[in-house]
């Protein structure tokens, strides 16, 4: 008798143990589905890019800049619903600005431009980092997003400063004379003898 009490009680305990295992792990889940919801919101509301040319150099170069285009019309597309739609688009940005050193067109493949591609490259790379963190810091992806922001607009200024450039004239004379500068500063293909030795003939 005493032993069927003991069973009892023994499963009574094993039970109501049970029962506080499940009700911390339902906290807990509910906990984690709160934490990601806020965690959504901050993103959702941070995720603006800027999307359209801002100079008219750039959207001319959306014409015969394929790689351009298609990374501006991924930036607009903005994720739903979840975290992950979020992370799987960060990686696809990263992709695509990579692809942007792959056909640069002829008046753009200049130091300047390529320099601030790869400082957009950086930075797209950054936030794929953090957004695909197990704790997402919300304020530095926020911060990266404006960072990306600006370098844009520095990488449009800079294609509309290379267009200008391309329309001023050049002045009669100058483009020997530049011909000119570069001859004076090579070095010559010619042995340099000493004025002692005497020459053999």
């Amino acid at each position: 008798m005493i032993n069927k009490i003991a069973i009892f009680f023994f499963l009574v305990f094993i039970f109501s143990s049970c029962q506080n295992d499940d009700q911390k792990r339902i906290a807990e889940n509910n906990k984690e589905i709160q934490r990601k919801e806020v965690q959504f919101k901050n993103i959702e509301k941070s995720w603006v890019f800027y999307d359209t040319p801002i100079t008219e150099a750039s959207e001319k170069s959306m014409a015969n800049w394929n790689e351009w285009r298609l990374f501006l019309n991924e930036l607009a597309q903005k994720p739903k619903k979840t975290l992950g739609a979020f992370q799987q688009k960060s990686k696809v940005l990263t992709t695509k600005v990579m692809a942007l050193n792959d056909n640069i067109p002829a008046e753009f493949n200049i130091p300047p431009i390529k320099s601030r591609i790869s400082t957009v490259l950086a930075k797209v790379q950054m936030l794929n980092l953090y957004i695909n963190l197990d704790v997402i810091p919300e304020k530095k992806v926020a911060s990266i997003i404006a960072e990306i922001n600006t370098e844009l607009v520095s990488l449009q200024r800079q294609m509309e400063k290379t267009i200008d450039k391309s329309k001023i004239p050049v002045e009669i004379g100058e483009s020997d004379l530049l011909k000119m500068m570069d001859a004076s500063r090579a070095i010559p293909n010619t042995p340099i003898t000493d004025p002692n030795t005497p020459r053999v003939e």
